[in-house]
């Protein structure tokens, strides 16, 4: 897993008045949960652009006041009209606790459904894994090549070694959908 390196500011003004102001200064309020303290602290919208708009995931070395957090992402609040991020929440993470956190998924291959003339549909870009941080790779990579026409992948029937997938076993990953030329195709087929 990446490291992403954040410098924040701790913040001893707490509710829905100091956060308002906090955000007309073109800062964040952001909190740190998890660890033997809850830490508040405020970061600018420039130092977390680059670790939110990324489908990437990063171990984030928070580093508040001088004192330095390993953690990771996760809840972002964005304005429903401006899309502006009003508040991030960290969870501080340690080798022997697991976590949960969505990993992005990767389609390795060719599928014979798509060779045949079907249509490859990603249906989930991420998925839920729990697992210590230390093995949380970057990518999940699925490989497609004996995908048919008309065939699924589900979550159930994926497995990686020391991950634990938290999504509903019978949720569709990835599929082949039969096309309006590849059903033709297939009725001449059945025809001859």
């Amino acid at each position: 897993m990446k490291t992403f390196q954040l410098l924040a500011e701790g913040r001893a003004d707490l509710g829905k008045k100091a956060a308002k102001g906090i955000r007309k200064s073109d800062a964040i309020p952001g909190v740190l949960y998890g660890g033997a303290e809850t830490v508040h602290f405020t970061v600018t919208q420039d130092a977390v652009r680059k670790l939110i708009y990324t489908p990437e995931i990063f171990k984030v070395e928070l580093t508040i006041d001088g004192k330095t957090y390993n953690a990771i992402i996760k809840d972002l609040q964005f304005h429903p009209v401006s899309d502006r991020i009003l508040h991030v929440d960290f969870l501080e993470i340690f080798e022997d606790k697991a976590i949960t956190i969505e990993v992005p998924v990767v389609l390795d291959g060719l599928a014979e459904g798509v060779k045949q003339g079907g249509k490859l549909s990603l249906e989930m870009r991420k998925l839920r894994v729990k697992a210590l941080y230390n093995n949380v790779p970057e990518k999940l990579h699925i490989n497609i090549s004996s995908l048919g026409l008309g065939k699924t992948i589900q979550v159930g029937e994926l497995s990686y070694e020391n991950l634990e997938l938290m999504n509903a076993k019978n949720a569709v990953v990835c599929a082949v959908k039969l096309t309006r030329a590849a059903r033709g195709a297939l009725a001449a087929a059945k025809g001859k």
